[in-house]
């Protein structure tokens, strides 16, 4: 009985396990038998193999053939094993020495001529192959961009299985080969929402007027506050939603590899971008279903949703009442947690999801222009914005009303209005200056810092205190409510260049929190 061996990866979330792929020829029927709880796209894996094989000019053993995939519980699907299966059968038949194959990590599928193709999900498998301690993988050419930003890692790029098997022997290698079949697998209804081409011509200079809003969305970006925007149709609330990540700097190498890992298990890599460096921007569509929003499908195939799309970015709610009120509530728990967890029967996986949510909303269903043409009801418009739970609007920071901008400010605002890198530049130093004050502290800004340690090791000045004393002393400010003002007021010292919030500060932030900025 000739055994050998290879590994590969699966994916659970965006988690890479190391997987050994072990195949064995012996006596009995003749056939091709998987193991290891492989999922249909997997199990077809027997008929791509044996066509990838005999077309690459090697024999396929005419005997009993076992392929193991170790660990037996883990679940497996996709078709990134087809190159380690398709190895491991020729090492098992003596066409390569089974040596040469048994350390290294193989991700690729076989077309029926023998190229490989690109897969989904490169980069979290290698980021999971450098922390089992293996440093050799092949992957193909169209995924090689992605496989080198890993670290540590001694890539091998193939385009055909001959190139590979050619390699394996050391023999010259085949003549030129052909690129890659396809390129990995994408999902094209989730490519506009996030990069469009209107995300590289945006500026915050395109906005005319609204003040407001570009303050608002100044100390969103400063602190990574949350944002609410309510106002009538054509006033600017996707205008300024749309220009929140060109007021971001560019993402740390750590955020960049978590981010572009989600990216790349979804399959939404940008053609030509194998590292997201700026901040996401995910706008799902109001028939989102809750699913689609925080993630989920079958034990076998779990899906990034929206939240995590937008990691390290901005998820923009567009019409907000017009989302299903199961879909906006369920938003709750990674805007506590910054992750999502998802439980299906035997699996349990997470995936990162600290993002800045904007949430837009027209004031009635009827979204008149003017409020002389609104047909609706006070209590239309009061079921309608209903529809946006208090306890989701009660972990919004900043809440804003924006009127339309008037005549002089849509054709004479310019000069005046400041550009995006501009606003960046300011935002950028707040957020040093905020870095260095929580330094030694696993928090990055303000809006990530608890409320026991707002309160103890970042309490503003006692005589700072004021406004927020009289808002608790009506009752019209609640403990979660204090901990989001604080937060913002530590922004606005920030963006000032001030060591602790004063008192406007804290009276700005609680206008903002209530609604009632001017």
């Amino acid at each position: 009985m000739a055994i050998a061996k290879t590994r590969a990866v699966a994916l659970v979330g965006v988690d890479g396990h190391l997987v050994t792929v072990e195949a064995a020829i012996t006596c009995g029927v003749p056939g091709l038998h998987l193991v290891g709880l492989p999922d249909t796209a997997l199990s077809e894996a027997r008929d791509r193999v044996r066509a990838a094989i005999l077309n690459a000019g090697e024999n396929w053993p005419n005997r009993h053939t076992t392929v193991s995939l170790s660990p037996a519980s883990l679940p497996k699907r996709g078709s990134s094993f087809d190159l380690s299966i398709a190895v491991s059968i020729l090492a098992a038949a003596g066409a390569v020495p089974p040596a040469e194959c048994a350390d290294l990590v193989m991700i690729g599928e076989l077309g029926l001529d023998g190229r490989v193709r690109g897969v989904p999900g490169v980069l979290p498998a290698l980021l999971g192959v450098a922390e089992a301690g293996y440093t050799t993988v092949v992957v193909p050419r169209s995924n090689a961009a992605e496989a080198e930003l890993v670290p540590g890692l001694s890539v091998i790029v193939v385009s055909t299985l001959r190139g590979l098997l050619c390699r394996l022997r050391d023999e010259p290698p085949p003549g030129i080969e052909e690129g890659d079949a396809d390129p990995p697998a994408r999902s094209p209804d989730r490519q506009a929402a996030r990069f469009g081409s209107r995300r590289g011509l945006a500026d915050l200079a395109d906005v005319r007027g609204q003040p407001d809003g570009r303050r608002a969305l100044e100390i969103s970006a400063a602190g990574g506050h949350h944002l609410w925007l309510a106002g009538p149709p054509g006033c600017g609330k996707t205008m300024l939603a749309e220009r929140l990540p060109t007021l971001l700097p560019p993402l740390e190498r750590e955020a960049a590899l978590e981010a572009t890992a989600i990216h790349s298990v979804a399959g939404t890599l940008p053609a030509g971008q194998p590292l997201i460096d700026r901040a996401p921007f995910y706008a799902p569509h109001h028939t989102a279903s809750r699913a689609a929003m925080v993630g989920g499908g079958s034990s076998r195939l779990i899906r990034p949703g929206a939240v995590s799309l937008a990691h390290n970015g901005v998820l923009f709610i567009d019409e907000a009442p017009e989302f299903g009120r199961g879909v906006l509530d369920a938003l709750r728990q990674p805007l506590e947690d910054g992750e999502v967890s998802i439980d299906r029967s035997g699996l349990s996986t997470r995936f990162p999801a600290r993002f800045t949510l904007i949430m837009a909303a027209n004031p009635c269903p009827c979204a008149a222009v003017k409020a002389r043409d609104c047909v609706c009801s006070p209590a239309m418009r009061s079921r309608y914005l209903g529809r946006v739970s208090g306890p989701l609007l009660d972990r919004i920071d900043l809440k804003l009303t924006l009127e339309p901008a008037n005549r002089a400010e849509l054709r004479y605002d310019l000069e005046a209005a400041e550009s995006s890198a501009e606003v960046a530049a300011r935002v950028l130093e707040a957020r040093e200056r905020a870095l260095k004050r929580m330094a030694g502290t696993p928090w990055r800004a303000n809006s990530d810092i608890p409320g026991t340690q707002l309160r103890k090791r970042f309490a503003p000045p006692p005589e700072s205190m004021w406004p927020v004393d009289d808002a608790l002393t009506q009752g019209s400010l609640s403990a979660r409510g204090l901990d989001r003002v604080l937060r913002v007021a530590w922004t606005l010292a920030d963006l000032g260049g001030r060591d602790a919030p004063a008192p406007y500060d804290i009276s700005e932030a609680l206008r903002f929190w209530k609604g009632t900025s001017t």
